[in-house]
């Protein structure tokens, strides 16, 4: 799976749960609420105030791993 800012949030857990402590990371603990599965990793961020690039590339190379 490659991650962008349009990829929704809820696939990249199903895909991989493990992806779950970078969103952590960023503030975002209402994983289990529908809502925030279904925001985008850019609109995630800009709630939270963080970099959706910075976080793209961490989702990105944990999942090449």
């Amino acid at each position: 799976m490659t991650v962008t800012k349009q990829t929704i949030i809820g696939d990249i857990l199903d895909f991989n749960p493990e992806t779950a402590q970078f969103f952590l990371e960023i503030g975002m603990h209402c994983l289990g609420c529908p809502c925030s599965r279904a925001e985008s990793i850019e609109d995630a961020c800009a709630v939270h105030g963080t970099n959706a690039d910075e976080l793209v590339a961490k989702l990105n190379a944990f999942l090449a791993e």
